[in-house]
């Protein structure tokens, strides 16, 4: 292919590529339509590849804001390190729907006013996908609220496929929950789901904790209430382990610590609040399970803030925190904390309730 003229000479096709690569989504969607080279280089599949994994690098966090009525209202709104606050929508799916998990640009969404129906959706790209559903007898229900603890939809940039994961506890209708944890795994290439059921006592899960969902390594892992262990889902294997903790972190009930399970450049992550300090470990050999201390923050200018705030997400020197009505970021290498969003209405629920990771992709779900 011909190298592009310019009036300061010529461009080659890997030039073009990396900076097409550094485009935000809608900039770059434009771009295709300056000339049929662009065209087809920001249309190929190596491209899609060579993109995915630069904007991933910049994590975000996306917030649902939600009002806090009988016919609730929401709004997304996506913080971003680099370029500000903006607002979009998943009116393209034509469902009222909820956030459930979120990896490398693709939500899980389900169906607010039917439940059991599940979306997968990209909201850059503004594609979706209607999944199939679960083979459920309609006696079955999950265990307690009807729906799937704990969600996941690990994402394969690479092979550009991905999964959902739908784990719980069931009970039959008019009787206890049985203990054991029911887990449908859809695939995205066979387009069909797989079941299997395996003997778990009830690890028990926040609502922070079901949202914190990290996928690296080929498992989903979440962390648990009691904070003595990460609960994970080997997706090759379909089998369910755990992740200690160290003591070195002083977790468990009683320490008044607070942990949160995020990612940091494809690693897991785990941040430390107590009253006056953040901790940000990471376990930087997953086979024999090294955690490192990388990071000791004070939070003596933030500590009005501090029993409420909760971290969402983090790149590779800056992390995200949500409050009731605000989300702060902090930048690591020079110390400074900075409000990135905020919301005026009293009536809106906490932002940290529905605030998740996401990263930028243009990874079709189709």
């Amino acid at each position: 292919m011909d190298p592009v003229q310019t009036n300061f000479g010529y461009f080659a096709d890997e030039i073009i590529l990396e900076i097409l690569a550094r485009l935000p989504i809608k900039s770059l969607f434009r771009t295709k339509c300056v000339c049929k080279l662009w065209y087809k280089l920001a249309s190929h599949k190596s491209f899609t590849q060579i993109y995915n994994e630069s904007s991933v690098k910049n994590v975000m966090v996306l917030v649902e804001v939600t009002e806090s009525s009988i016919e609730s209202t929401s709004s997304l709104i996506l913080v971003d390190n680099k370029r500000g606050v903006s607002e979009f929508s998943l009116d393209f799916i034509k469902d009222r729907v909820k956030i459930r998990a979120s990896c490398n640009g693709l939500l899980c969404c389900s169906s607010v006013p039917d439940k059991g129906v599940y979306y997968v959706c990209n909201p850059m790209t503004r594609e979706f996908k209607l999944l199939p559903r679960v083979r459920e007898r309609p006696i079955t229900r999950f265990y307690p609220d009807g729906e799937a603890t704990l969600v996941g939809v690990p994402c394969d940039l690479l092979n550009n496929r991905y999964s959902v994961v739908l784990a719980g506890y069931h009970r039959m209708f008019g009787h206890r929950p049985e203990g054991k944890l029911i887990c449908s795994v859809y695939d995205s290439e066979s387009n069909k789901w797989r079941k299997y059921v395996s003997d778990q006592d009830d690890h028990g899960f926040t609502r922070m904790n079901r949202n914190q969902v990290v996928f690296v390594k080929g498992s989903l892992h979440w962390m648990t209430q009691t904070f003595a262990y990460i609960l994970v889902l080997d997706l090759n294997f379909d089998v369910w382990r755990r992740i200690l903790l160290p003591d070195e972190m002083g977790c468990g009930n009683g320490s008044g610590n607070r942990v949160y399970l995020l990612e940091l450049d494809g690693k897991l992550s785990v941040i430390q609040i107590s009253s006056v300090w953040m901790n940000i470990w990471v376990l930087q050999d997953y086979e024999n399970r090294h955690w490192d201390l990388i990071d000791r923050v004070s939070l003596r200018c933030i500590r009005g803030m501090v029993p409420g705030i909760f971290p969402i997400s983090q790149g590779g020197d800056y992390v995200f925190l949500a409050s009731h009505k605000q989300v702060l970021v902090y930048q690591r290498k020079t110390k400074i904390w900075k409000e990135m969003y905020s919301v005026k209405n009293n009536s809106t629920m906490p932002l940290w309730f529905s605030a998740h990771p996401f990263g930028g992709t243009i990874l079709p779900c189709r």
